[in-house]
């Protein structure tokens, strides 16, 4: 097995496993090179296996009540992680009050702390001297980098002539992050060489050696941190094909995202995530969703490339339905559609190794 780059981690997702809110949690549960997952806080589901929970698959990833469970279950046996990491996705990216206490015990341990919130942690002195005192980190993955380290557009990414798929979503905490790991791992399983270009911070903890946080990043360096991120790739990897995380949705109110990665990423192809079921957008009672054929001529007129293929987010549905779901979106878009994380990822894999 490979080493992870951080070594052992306990995940904080208080009160949000399997929920939106609990998103960076369930990227860690399902897949991560960057620790080795020894457990998940959250006192709704403690006692149940997190991969049991999420997804219906045992993971052998323990769900602890509080911290104080959780140590004393590591530590017998002989399992004590380095790492406190927060899986918390809330909106607005804040961190709950009542959390901090456990921030503050695992200092105390010694432990190090990674944070994906806007909230950054490392303004906080009194999280920053127990840090301090007890010689340990605090890391805010979405802290952005000064601007002397950002890049600016260069229209390098036109010397990029592997294949580039985008796969976007019709809306936010969708699972289109799931879905682009799940292709880059299915091109490789294929024997072809694939990277993964993260654009959020559950993509950076899960390991992607390529990516930027978009919704943090400075808007003038959106695009050339996109374009830096795809072509150092190229680059330094000579994949065969590169697939790019989406963010948001091209019309989701609060969180529109995509744009610049049609822009500046400029994909071949569209991999657009959907969750059929899901009426408004995510988090705005009141908005609702465009339908799947508005949402797909958004991006081709948008970008002049074609979505090629859809994946289902089966969320609300009961397995009979994720089937008839899938032929239904055939029928409306003539559009290939697939659930990669029920059924597999071969089928794609297939349709999308044809435009090699």
């Amino acid at each position: 097995m490979k080493d992870s780059i951080d070594g052992k981690a306990l995940v904080y997702c208080d009160g949000a496993f399997n929920t939106p809110n609990g998103k960076t949690a369930h990227g860690l549960v399902r897949f991560t090179e960057r620790y080795e997952v020894v457990g998940v806080l959250d006192t709704t589901y403690a006692g149940q296996d997190a991969g049991e929970v999420l997804d219906g698959k045992p993971n052998g990833i323990p769900i602890f009540k509080d911290f104080e469970a959780a140590i004393e279950k590591l530590r017998s046996d002989n399992n004590l992680p380095k790492s406190l990491v927060i899986g918390l996705a809330p909106d607005g990216g804040r961190l709950p009050n009542e959390a901090k206490a456990t921030l503050k015990k695992a200092l105390q341990m010694g432990w190090n702390i990674d944070s994906g919130l806007h909230d950054f942690l490392t303004n906080d002195a009194v999280l920053m001297q127990i840090a301090a005192e007890n010689n340990c980190r605090i890391r805010d993955v979405r802290k952005t980098p000064d601007r002397d380290k950002l890049h600016f557009f260069t229209g390098d990414i036109e010397k990029v002539d592997c294949l580039k798929l985008a796969v976007l979503g019709t809306d936010s905490a969708l699972g289109k992050r799931t879905t682009a790991w799940l292709l880059v791992h299915g091109f490789q399983k294929s024997g072809l060489k694939a990277e993964m270009i993260g654009t959020g911070q559950t993509a950076w903890m899960q390991g992607a050696k390529y990516s930027m946080v978009m919704d943090s990043c400075i808007n003038d360096f959106v695009s050339g941190e996109i374009e830096h991120a795809v072509v150092s790739a190229f680059k330094n990897e000579k994949p065969d094909v590169i697939v790019i995380e989406g963010q948001g949705s091209l019309m989701n109110p609060a969180y529109p995202g995509g744009f610049e990665i049609l822009a500046a990423g400029r994909p071949d192809y569209v991999v657009l995530q959907h969750a059929p079921k899901r009426q408004e957008y995510d988090g705005f009672p009141g908005y609702k969703m465009h339908s799947l054929k508005e949402q797909i001529n958004a991006i081709e007129v948008i970008s002049g490339k074609k979505v090629i293929a859809i994946t289902v987010n089966h969320e609300d549905m009961v397995e009979d339905e994720i089937l008839e779901a899938c032929k239904q979106i055939t029928l409306e878009t003539k559009l290939p559609a697939f659930d990669v994380l029920k059924y597999g990822v071969e089928g794609l894999i297939e349709i999308l190794s044809e435009k090699l």
